[in-house]
């Protein structure tokens, strides 16, 4: 009796629907197939129009801001701006190009900013390290994005839904263990730390490039990346291949949570303070840069740099409007037609691949 080549079982035999199959290594033809059918790595054509963009974003707030805008101070401020939310698209995309969605990490790094700088996290800094209030932060964050996963992969909810109901619990435990206040972080190594330079650019900055530079490593160097691409490129396939399905999603949503927990610290250091209203309407953010990024919102592919290259266009398009004093309500019309002709594109080309 014939076997298939991918799992080894008899040709036409039954498999469970539920049940996956025993995890094994991928062979190198298997290894390679994600980047060239999923198309992990960005177009020429599609990263030298987001570079294109940018540059054209920049000249616009020179002719607009003039010495302003080029100023080492606004510039600075950018950056800063760009790594928050930048680091929170790292995990955004990792998400996506595995066929999901996440629309809990604006309000899982907002209640990771609250439970890092409640007064016993801050007691117990002050008398151990002010790393603990890092690795707070840090846990939280990939405590709920584990807890996605598992409602997502076992739980067999749809993500919008079971990212939807994170996004609303934990914003209101955020405000339950806050009383809806503020909360000083009173720990000076912790401020002294995260509010520093390096060869004159800040802490945060330096702490966005090395989380992109891992999240690239991991998605296109690594069978962690390779299995992501493969499970938002078709799952059953995958499943079929040997992936263990589930378990890569529970792993790819607490990744998500831990990149907003880095981004709660990154959030703090830039504020000096803990909010339930921290990252409020992030997730948005974060899937607009992503997707114009080039990572495709069915999932199957994704990229880094593209992320990254999306990150700076909106930060640059948004200095550019608070820099002329333009209404908010023009910029979120411009961010909405961003948006839709990246999507459009995307279909364009989907299309176009397919036949």
């Amino acid at each position: 009796m014939s076997e298939t080549k991918e799992t080894g079982v008899p040709a036409g035999a039954d498999t469970p629907a539920g049940e996956e199959l025993p995890s094994r290594d991928l062979s190198p033809d298997e290894e390679k197939a994600p980047k060239t059918v999923g198309g992990s790595n960005l177009s020429l054509g599609h990263s030298l129009g987001l570079i294109l963009a940018l540059a054209a974003l920049v000249v616009l707030g020179v002719v607009t801001g003039g010495d302003r805008f080029l100023s080492v101070a606004n510039l600075m401020v950018i950056l800063q701006q760009a790594a928050v939310i930048g680091v929170i698209c790292i995990g955004v995309t990792f998400v996506i190009t595995s066929g999901g969605i996440d629309l809990s990490v604006g309000s899982v790094m907002g209640l990771a900013t609250v439970w890092a700088t409640t007064l016993g996290t801050q007691a117990i800094a002050m008398d151990v390290h002010w790393s603990m209030m890092f690795f707070t932060a840090l846990a939280v964050g990939a405590a709920a994005g584990l807890l996605n996963g598992v409602i997502i992969a076992y739980g067999r909810v749809v993500p919008f839904i079971a990212t939807l109901a994170m996004l609303v619990a934990a914003r209101g435990f955020a405000e339950l263990i806050s009383g809806r206040q503020t909360q000083i972080v009173t720990v000076p190594g912790f401020t002294s730390t995260f509010r520093g330079d390096l060869l004159g650019i800040p802490i945060i900055v330096w702490m966005f490039l090395i989380v992109a530079a891992a999240g690239w490593f991991l998605l296109n160097r690594t069978t962690f990346g390779r299995r992501t691409i493969a499970v938002g490129g078709n799952p059953e396939a995958a499943r079929l291949a040997g992936i263990k399905v589930k378990r890569h999603l529970v792993m790819v949503y607490a990744l998500s949570g831990l990149c907003a927990g880095i981004a709660a610290v990154m959030m703090l250091s830039r504020t000096t303070s803990g909010s339930s209203t921290h990252g409020l309407l992030y997730e948005l953010d974060a899937i607009a840069a992503v997707v114009v990024g080039g990572t495709l919102l069915a999932g199957g592919r994704g990229t880094i740099f593209g992320t990254v290259l999306g990150v700076m266009v909106f930060a640059v398009l948004r200095n550019v409007f608070v820099q002329n004093n333009l209404d908010s309500s023009v910029q979120a019309l411009v961010t909405g037609a961003i948006i839709v002709g990246a999507v459009l594109l995307q279909q364009r080309f989907s299309s176009h691949s397919r036949t």
